[in-house]
């Protein structure tokens, strides 16, 4: 009864101080993160990489205790959501460097049952995607939609096996676009190769080949150097590689890119780029 007081009526600066440790129902005009709705289907790959790329942590937590924040102190609150200021406990660091403590608080955004109720997330364990507040040793913000996860064990072992990727993988560079794109006949009818050279937000060199020989299927790779020869090969479906590719690259190409003037060589790379997408696959996501 003595929370829901606390809740119901304005509470003194005292009350505010031992209510509210972490300070984020201080400020009147913004709470101290940015709160994160859970996603309504399950986290695919890219979401996963996503996520975990934009966070300083990853945890596993335990929810200990939850307090609604007044929507007057909630601002950019959907309809039909609530805010939730909720107090965890540590039980798995998954990733991150530097200590992290026993307890820690955060901001989320739940959505209101039938009846407007908030729903009861005390006791709960989750996986949170998330960052430090600096300044507010314990306080975090959750680096998004879907940043707060039911934690099921099939979530943490796919999870994981993206953390791993991180940590063990050469991270790919960034895809930011196609830089140019060239394609030449052979010898033989039917014969071909072409290759887009991309653009990457560090500059590194990453390039697409595609070689057509008459009565075999089309072969295509990615090389990550400078090296480009026929030996490229095609990423593995859920891996970095993939995923700077198949969420990154245009839908096709932009006519800027074109090094050749005459309509058969451009059509040649237009399909060629349009087969490298399609065997890609799509980047799904629920985020």
């Amino acid at each position: 009864m003595a929370a829901l007081a606390w809740l119901a009526q304005p509470a003194t600066a005292q009350q505010r101080d031992a209510n509210d440790p972490a300070g984020m129902f201080r400020d009147r005009n913004a709470p101290a993160a940015p709160a994160a709705t859970p996603a309504p289907d399950p986290l695919t790959y890219a979401d996963l990489v996503s996520l975990a790329q934009a966070s300083e942590l990853v945890l596993r937590v335990e929810i200990r205790d939850q307090r609604n924040v007044p929507v007057e102190r909630a601002p950019g609150l959907a309809p039909g959501h609530a805010r939730l200021y909720l107090q965890a406990r540590t039980q798995a660091l998954l990733a991150g460097a530097g200590p992290v403590g026993e307890n820690s608080a955060f901001l989320t955004d739940v959505p209101l049952d039938a009846r407007g109720r908030r729903p009861n997330l005390k006791r709960g364990v989750y996986l949170l995607f998330a960052n430090r507040v600096p300044g507010r040793p314990g306080e975090l913000v959750l680096v998004g939609r879907g940043a707060m996860q039911v934690a099921d064990p099939l979530l943490e072992q796919r999870l994981r096996t993206v953390l791993t990727q991180l940590v063990q993988s050469t991270v790919p560079p960034v895809i930011e676009g196609v830089r140019e794109a060239i394609s030449v006949p052979g010898n033989l009818a039917g014969e071909s190769e072409t290759q887009v050279f991309l653009a990457t937000q560090g500059g590194q060199p990453v390039s697409l080949s595609v070689v057509r020989r008459p009565g075999m299927p089309p072969a295509w790779g990615v090389s990550w150097s400078e090296i480009v020869d026929q030996s490229a090969r095609p990423p593995q479906p859920e891996t970095l590689e993939w995923f700077a590719l198949a969420c990154r690259l245009p839908d096709s190409l932009p006519e800027s890119a074109f090094l050749q003037s005459d309509p058969a060589s451009r059509t040649r790379a237009r399909e060629d780029y349009a087969f490298v997408r399609r065997e890609l696959g799509n980047c799904a996501r629920t985020i």
